[in-house]
């Protein structure tokens, strides 16, 4: 088999959409491993036995992507809370919310190396550690300090989270299931910021806090139960191991040979590939596509999603005091069907397109709230125009 033939989830090779999930799991035919023969048998695929273990780890390791969003959406509702609490400046107050930033950085530069390592569970079960020990200095906060420790700890664990869980789920998920199940990492972070943002509009933001811990519990507990990555065990030669796993995610009566034998092979080709070093993505062959993904990555954060979502109630309280919880409740509802419509269209529509949709929608909502910023002085600009020129920018930043 030639190595250019090989796909791999990890480099972006395989896509999937969540029509996927549509798809029989039982195909009227196999073809025999030994003969290569079409047979009306059932069972023989191991994409087709059962899929209970597969959803269950699946839920497991989602609540690492809940847990990302509580982390992101934290700040937002709890802003004149904590200030007026602990008696924080705003400068303060913008290092404790951009402080989670700097600790994702760290945790996802480090994370390859850490799942390689430790393994994917393993990875998952520090995560949760930390994010539970950053909960808790929040939790237990006095000053500035000790919230902002948290936050990083926090900031860290997320940043592990962000490629642990879909790299996870892609390697436990049959073909036919992988594109659709890899899109929940997505929508559950959605729709933990979304959770947070509603609870934090009716309860103290101590309380938000612990809940915080709740998605780690759930994962370190599950952790438990699931089995490991059947690709990470094959890849540290763990045999034994990457047999049982694969079996007990694919069903104790399916034939799991052929999907065995592919795993082997994929990485036997993996390995037979030159060491890549950072050098590498500067040949000319490589360039065009670098200077693309890098800038549509940078431009992205550039339009300041992250700013408007770490500080939406304040944002929504320069409208008018009356309007901070009702536009952060909005700011909640609106993510959700946003990630979902996005998620279903992506490959019904194309990736560029949505891009261009979206950078056009987010320039309007975003000028408009500007232009709303500029003339909220003047009399003739009331509230109710004011508040709907502020929701433009956070509709489209959502989608």
């Amino acid at each position: 088999m030639a190595i250019g033939n090989l796909k791999d989830v990890e480099s972006g090779e395989i896509t999937y959409g969540l029509e996927d999930l549509e798809e029989p799991l039982m195909n009227g035919k196999v073809v025999s491993c030994s003969s290569g023969e079409e047979t009306d048998g059932e069972g023989e695929d191991s994409s087709n036995g059962s899929i209970g273990m597969v959803l269950l780890s699946t839920a497991v390791a989602v609540c690492g992507s809940f847990e990302f969003g509580s982390c992101v959406g934290y700040s937002a509702p709890v802003q004149s809370a904590i200030s007026e609490d602990l008696n924080l400046s705003l400068p303060e107050y913008s290092m404790f919310g951009s402080i989670l930033t700097i600790g994702a950085m760290l945790g996802a530069v480090t994370s390859g190396r850490t799942a390689d390592f430790i393994g994917r569970k393993g990875a998952m079960r520090m995560s949760a550690l930390l994010c539970i020990m950053g909960w808790l200095a929040i939790f237990f906060s006095t000053e500035a300090f000790s919230l902002d420790i948290g936050r990083l700890f926090t900031g860290y664990g997320i940043g592990v989270f962000s490629y642990v869980v879909p790299i996870f789920i892609a390697e436990i998920a049959p073909k036919n299931l992988r594109g659709g199940l890899t899109t929940l990492n997505q929508l559950m972070i959605v729709v933990g910021a979304s959770t947070a943002f509603l609870l934090g509009s009716v309860i103290t933001w101590r309380s938000l806090a612990l809940t915080g811990i709740l998605p780690c519990i759930c994962l370190l507990l599950g952790l438990f139960i699931v089995p490991e990555s059947p690709r990470w065990l094959a890849k540290v030669g763990r045999e034994k191991e990457f047999q049982v796993a694969l079996q007990k995610l694919r069903g104790n009566g399916t034939d799991i040979s052929r999907e065995a034998v592919e795993i082997q092979v994929n990485l036997e080709a993996l390995r037979a590939l030159p060491k890549a070093r950072m050098v590498d993505l500067f040949q000319p062959k490589y360039i065009r596509s670098m200077i693309i993904g890098v800038a549509l990555m940078v431009f992205q954060q550039f339009g300041g999603i992250n700013g408007i979502g770490f500080y939406a109630s304040e944002t929504f309280a320069a409208a008018g005091p009356s309007l901070a919880k009702i536009g952060t409740i909005a700011y909640a509802c609106i993510q959700v069907p946003i990630t979902v419509a996005g998620a279903m269209l992506i490959d019904k529509s194309g990736r560029r397109p949505l891009i261009m949709v979206s950078a056009t929608g987010t320039f309007i909502g975003c000028s408009m709230a500007g232009a709303s910023f500029f003339l909220k002085a003047s009399p003739s600009v009331q509230s109710p125009l004011f508040f709907f020129f502020l929701t433009f920018p956070l509709l489209h930043n959502c989608s």
